[in-house]
Parts: C-alpha cells; sequence; structure tokens
C-alpha cells in the first residue's frame, strides 16, 4: 500500500515540487544573480521590437565611439561598427537570436537524450547495447569536428545548428538519465507501477523521468551556458546564423582586420556572451546547492 501511494503521488507532485524548487531560489544569492543576468537579457530580447532603437542593420555612422553624438539628435550608447551599425541594437536583437535558438538546440537535444537514456536504463538488455554504442560513437568525435562537418555540409542555418547541438549534446544527457534510472527503476514504486500492470512507456515517461528532474535541471541549465558559446564560436567561425541577423559571435569575428582601433566593438558582445553564460552557471550553482538542502 505504501509503495502504491508513493507511485500515485509522483506525478502530480512533480509539478507542484517544481514550484517548490523555484520558490526556494531565495535560499540561494547566487541563484538569485544568475536568474537576474538572464532575464535582463530574456528581458531586453523580448523588448527590442518596442524600444527606441536603430536599425540594427542600418549604416549609419562609422566608427563612432560609445556616448557618441548621432546626426539625427540621438546618441550612440555603444558606438558603431566599422560599417556604421548601431551597436547596442545589434548587441539587443542578437540576445534575441542567441536565446531563440539556444533554447531550441538544448529543448531538442535533451528530448532525444531523455528519450534515449529511460529507454537504454529501463529496457536494457540489446537497447540498451545499442542506443550506448550509438552514444559512444558520437561522442568519440570532437565536438568542434562534428559542428564543423554538419555545419559545413548542411549549411548555416538555425535548424543546422539545432541538429549539430542535439548530435553533440544527446548522447551526454543519455548517459546522465541512463545512471540515473538505474537506479530509479529498483525503487518500489516502479515495482508496484509494474504490479498495476502499467505500460513500459507509462512507467518510463511518468515515473522514472519526473524522478530524475533534480539533476537534469541543474544540467539543463550548464548545457544552456554552453550552447551559447556554442553558438557565438560558430557565429566567429563564420558557420552562425546566416546574415544579416545579428550573431554576437560575429561582431566579435568581424573586429579582428581592424586591431585596437575597433576595441570596443569586441568588448561589448563578449561581455553579452559571457554575461549571459555566467547567469546559466550561477543558475545551476545555486540550483545544486538548493537540492542538496533537500
Amino acid at each position: 500500500m505504501t509503495a502504491e501511494i508513493q507511485s500515485n503521488d509522483t506525478s502530480p507532485s512533480a509539478i507542484a515540487k517544481i514550484f517548490k524548487s523555484l520558490g526556494l531560489l531565495r535560499e540561494s544569492p547566487i541563484a538569485i544573480f544568475g536568474l537576474s543576468l538572464i532575464l535582463f537579457w530574456v528581458i531586453l530580447a523580448i523588448l527590442a521590437p518596442i524600444l527606441p532603437l536603430y536599425d540594427p542593420n542600418a549604416p549609419l555612422e562609422p566608427f563612432k565611439m560609445p556616448l557618441s553624438d548621432a546626426r539625427d539628435g540621438g546618441l550612440y550608447w555603444l558606438g558603431t561598427d566599422h560599417k556604421g551599425r548601431d551597436i547596442l541594437s545589434r548587441v539587443i536583437f542578437g540576445a534575441q537570436q542567441v536565446l531563440i535558438w539556444a533554447t531550441t538546440a538544448t529543448a531538442v537535444a535533451y528530448i532525444v537524450g531523455m528519450l534515449m537514456g529511460v529507454v537504454a536504463g529501463y529496457l536494457g538488455g540489446w537497447w540498451d547495447e545499442v542506443i550506448s554504442f550509438i552514444s559512444n560513437v558520437l561522442l568519440s568525435f570532437p565536438v568542434i569536428v562534428l559542428y564543423i562537418i554538419i555545419i559545413t555540409y548542411l549549411g548555416a542555418t538555425g535548424f543546422n545548428i539545432v541538429l549539430a547541438v542535439t548530435f553533440a549534446s544527446a548522447p551526454g544527457i543519455m548517459r546522465i538519465v541512463r545512471g540515473l534510472v538505474l537506479d530509479l527503476r529498483t525503487r518500489d514504486y516502479i515495482f508496484a507501477a509494474q504490479t498495476r500492470g502499467e505500460s513500459a512507456m507509462y512507467i518510463m515517461l511518468v515515473e522514472l523521468l519526473p524522478n530524475a528532474r533534480g539533476p537534469l535541471i541543474v544540467d539543463a541549465c550548464l548545457r544552456l551556458g554552453y550552447t551559447t558559446i556554442t553558438i557565438a564560436m560558430l557565429g566567429y567561425l563564420g558557420l552562425g546564423l546566416p546574415p544579416p541577423d545579428p550573431d554576437w559571435g560575429k561582431m566579435i569575428a568581424e573586429t579582428q582586420p581592424l586591431g585596437s582601433f575597433a576595441g570596443h566593438m569586441a568588448v561589448v558582445p563578449a561581455a553579452a556572451i559571457s554575461s549571459l553564460v555566467l547567469g546559466f552557471n550561477l543558475l545551476a550553482d545555486g540550483l545544486r546547492e538548493i537540492s542538496m538542502k533537500d
């Protein structure tokens, strides 16, 4: 009877526990600071279309320093680049691209990785052998090489970036989920679900995955930071989002031929990347601290 009650509590209480964990964020200053950095960029990205910004692709006045006066009476808060484009506008609109594609790529990688991991861990047998073999093959490739191969042959588009991140990240996620499921499948509420005649799909999606959420939420925050760096790196190498969309990595790459004269043009997007990644990392550290207190 106890096992059955535990089983029935897992799925409805999973959502409640998630909200409880969000409420516990106030106990971790690190998590609050990290979440604040993330929300800063999220809010700017959402409000970008209605903020009083210049067109991020419009050529205005080249090589303007920060806080320079504009011809129309405005102000270039962060200056302009070598093509006369407003850096502040490009950084804020670039945040839209980074957040959209980093979140999408990480979510898709997690869906694929979790499904692979829960199947391998719960069903075992040849399922485990085949999935583990595929994961080991993908993990044997250096990540940067895998990115370059996929983007070079398929083209530099947002969809292909999602595909590349999924191929590179899903095997690692699969290993984490598989390890968690190998432990969780021996719990009493799993035996209770099997005794009730629940299907394997139900047990994997309703009983196992919700109870593995803690370490996965922390890992997801870290992977969002990794994916942000990946998108910036691909943009720097010329394999990122196609023009004319602003791209933080591409903004840094464009300053290379200009030397120290254009230092502010590289510092601003680099600081944007660092602050967003720092936010994800601090949030992950805070969530880990909270989980250890529970």
